[in-house]
């Protein structure tokens, strides 16, 4: 028998299928702590109320993740909303300034045409009247050379 520390072994006899030994370990100490459990600790057993708390905490759990995940979805539908306003917005004002721009040039075409028709028209009545000196020269050289 041999002692070592804390614990004895004591050879038992042998055997064909090998050797048998027993360990006898000494009461603990109370000063000894020990750096690993002998046995292995023993669940507690768990009270029917135990497990309804358990459970209310997993689907407590589960709903706030199911409402941050619906929190996120509404984030995000909520951002589409946005550009897609953006875009609208911006589409329309495009359309605005291209629409005053179309305007701006009509009406700076049509004050153009109505000046070259004023002085189309002025160029014309200058033209009429030296016609109507060279017919008023001709009638009076007609008249005097009656």
């Amino acid at each position: 028998m041999e002692t070592s520390g804390d614990i004895q072994i004591k050879e038992l006899n042998k055997r064909t299928s090998g050797q048998a030994f027993e360990l006898i370990l000494s009461p603990p100490t109370p000063d000894a702590k020990g750096e690993f459990p002998l046995s292995p600790l023993r669940k507690k057993e768990t009270s029917l109320d135990e497990i309804k708390r358990k459970l209310e905490a997993a689907e407590e759990r589960r709903k706030s993740h199911e409402a941050e995940v619906l929190r996120h979805f509404a984030e995000k539908r909520e951002h589409e909303k946005e550009v897609i306003q953006k875009a609208i917005e911006e589409n329309c004002n495009f359309s605005k300034i291209t629409q005053e721009k179309l305007n701006q040039k009509m009406e700076a075409n049509k004050e153009n045409r109505a000046a070259q028709m004023a002085a189309l028209s002025e160029k014309f009545k200058e033209k009429d009247k030296k016609l109507e000196e060279v017919r008023k020269n001709k009638d009076a050289v007609k008249q005097n050379d009656k």
